[in-house]
């Protein structure tokens, strides 16, 4: 099946998931690019693929052609690659006694690089609210390299959560004052890390609920470390 007039039925629809609210209406998502297309479809997440007419990438999935006014319809790039996945969402739920919750993380990027951190370092659940970035977004999906598909990732209201781990494993918070050096941290197998927004840190009434507070020792010229570098430094040494 070739496809090429943007005002086809289906190629309209497709073209709607570059919107959050389409995407959560629908439960699916646009992906671009051999290699996200190859950990989706490994994963099991990859519905449909779309190749641009003459492209040879051959995956057991059902696949399309398209030609070059529709591919840059459907892309989010500025030289398309010619090569889309139609992926499905996937039903998620807590597990593992790793975990990394985050509030409210809102830069794109910042969430992409903290879930490719998490699978390196062995998280077993990521844990975000309403207020982080959609993780479905192309933004987050290149920024993680195809890592969203190898995790675990959950929405929860935060401070219920909490009330609900709180005493089962260590709950851990990342505070500049009176908080802990990272390095004099003992081993724990165990824990939940938390993670705040990249202005406003981590939301108080949450840091309330902390058994511990955490800090990355550094140089004092250095007032601050983007909440990406910071998380992927905190796991590395939680977890190695």
């Amino acid at each position: 099946m070739l496809y090429s007039s943007v005002n086809n039925p289906k190629i309209k629809e497709l073209a709607k998931l570059k919107t959050k609210k389409f995407r959560d209406k629908q439960k699916m998502f646009l992906i671009e690019g051999a290699h996200l297309v190859e950990e989706a479809y490994t994963s099991g997440y990859l519905k449909e693929l779309l190749l641009l007419e003459g492209t040879d990438f051959k995956l057991d999935v059902q696949t399309s052609y398209i030609t070059e006014n529709v591919l840059k319809l459907l892309s989010n790039v500025e030289s398309p690659a010619g090569i889309i996945g139609v992926c499905e969402f996937k039903d998620m739920t807590l597990k593992g006694q790793k975990l990394l919750i985050l509030d409210s993380i809102q830069d794109p990027g910042n969430l992409g690089t903290i879930i490719r951190s998490s699978v390196a370092f062995n998280i077993d659940t990521i844990i975000i609210n309403d207020r982080c970035a959609d993780i479905y977004s192309d933004k987050v999906i290149r920024s993680s390299q195809g890592m969203i598909f190898k995790t675990n990732i959950v929405k929860r209201d935060l401070s219920e959560f909490l009330k609900e781990i709180k005493g089962k494993i260590p709950i851990l918070g990342t505070k500049v004052t009176d908080g802990k050096d990272l390095k004099t941290l003992e081993k724990i197998s165990d824990f939940a890390i938390i993670m705040g927004n990249e202005g406003n840190g981590v939301d108080p009434k949450l840091l309330d609920l902390c058994d511990e507070y955490l800090y990355i020792p550094m140089n004092k010229n250095c007032e601050s470390l983007n909440v990406g570098v910071a998380t992927s430094i905190i796991l590395y040494e939680l977890t190695k």
